[in-house]
């Protein structure tokens, strides 16, 4: 990949204006670049403060952390694909883990949501990961496979080029385990194996981001991994020094041509 993708999930945290108070930090530490792209995924409350306070800086993107599968209707309390757009929002978060583990959702679901996202213009970013359980019994692969293969059964191979997979392994999601980045490799080389069978060398552009603890301490390692694309990050994005050490990272590397070799 040429740029990597640096994705602050921020879940149910920061209002319209601890928001503002945070990007103004954040963006005086963290000067234009094309050298990588950077993601925020704000409370659907909060997505369009976000979104106006970075009406200056083209170069960092706002996403949204759920979407409904429906574009309209009865459905109170949700924001469709469309909405979340009209907002300024330009990602989508399909199948996070909290939305799979705590609220029930599908692997159907989470294909029918992201094929909302693609009708109205959003780039999906469709998390898969296992539990602790289904890692102890040697099924990481499998489920994962299972995962990826769901949310993307409604896409067409020519649309996948435009997506964005997350690995978050469940298990190491706000515990403070991480997966060691041979494990993120093993699993991100199973993924990229995956989407060249569904499709074909346009799976060569997906990038392929790993989730999962992330802080200042291990995101270099973890990015230095072969196949490992960005990050998605949770806790750590939530305080401006910290995430403005995470995405200056990159900046403090080999140069990305180095970095595969």
């Amino acid at each position: 990949m040429k740029h990597p993708i640096f994705a602050a999930n921020w879940k149910l945290n920061h209002g319209p204006a601890d928001a503002d108070a945070f990007l103004r930090q954040f963006l005086a530490y963290y000067p234009r670049t094309q050298d990588r792209t950077v993601i925020f995924f704000p409370p659907a409350l909060t997505l369009h403060a976000v979104h106006l306070a970075l009406k200056d800086r083209t170069d960092i993107k706002v996403g949204v952390q759920n979407i409904h599968s429906e574009d309209y209707g009865a459905f109170t309390g949700e924001n469709s694909a469309a909405i979340a757009r009209g907002a300024g929002a330009k990602y989508a978060l399909i199948g996070h883990s909290e939305r799979r583990h705590i609220f029930g959702e599908s692997d159907e679901q989470a294909g029918k949501k992201l094929a909302a996202a693609v009708r109205a213009g959003l780039t999906p970013v469709l998390c898969v990961g296992e539990t602790l359980a289904q890692r102890e019994a040697g099924d990481t692969v499998t489920v994962v496979i299972r995962q990826l293969r769901a949310g993307l059964s409604t896409a067409e191979p020519a649309q996948v080029a435009g997506f964005i997979v997350a690995y978050e392994p469940v298990w190491a999601i706000g515990t403070g385990k991480t997966a060691t980045p041979s494990d993120a490799t093993t699993v991100h080389l199973a993924i990229r194996e995956e989407l060249r069978t569904l499709a074909g060398e346009r799976a060569e552009a997906v990038p392929i981001l790993y989730g999962g603890s992330v802080n200042c301490g291990n995101a270099e390692s973890l990015l230095a991994a072969p196949e490992v694309n960005g990050l998605l990050v949770g806790g750590a994005s939530l305080d401006a020094d910290s995430w403005s050490g995470i995405v200056r990272t990159w900046a403090t590397m080999a140069s990305p041509l180095e970095r595969r070799r």
